[in-house]
């Protein structure tokens, strides 16, 4: 070895997360207002009028938005990490 610096016996590091921008990540904020748009007059009419038939209307006819929604939280952490 010529180059002066000591051998290392560990191969070279891959970039790590940490390297990346730490901005607000976008698929999960994005797929949450999509999901609230798809929900918008479901959730008016909940919140003029609530009752368990209407939410299990909401829920039945807009499983990907529920679902997205609920999983939102799951999704932000994964993305931030």
């Amino acid at each position: 070895m010529t180059t002066g610096q000591p051998f290392s016996p560990q191969a070279p590091q891959p970039p790590d997360r940490a390297r990346r921008r730490r901005g607000l990540p976008l698929i999960p904020l994005i797929l949450l207002l999509l999901a609230l748009l798809d929900l918008r007059i479901d959730l008016q009419l909940l919140a003029d009028h609530f009752t368990i038939t209407s939410l299990s209307e909401a829920i039945r006819s807009h499983p990907l938005a529920i679902a997205v929604l609920l999983f939102t939280p799951s999704l932000w952490r994964h993305h931030r990490t």
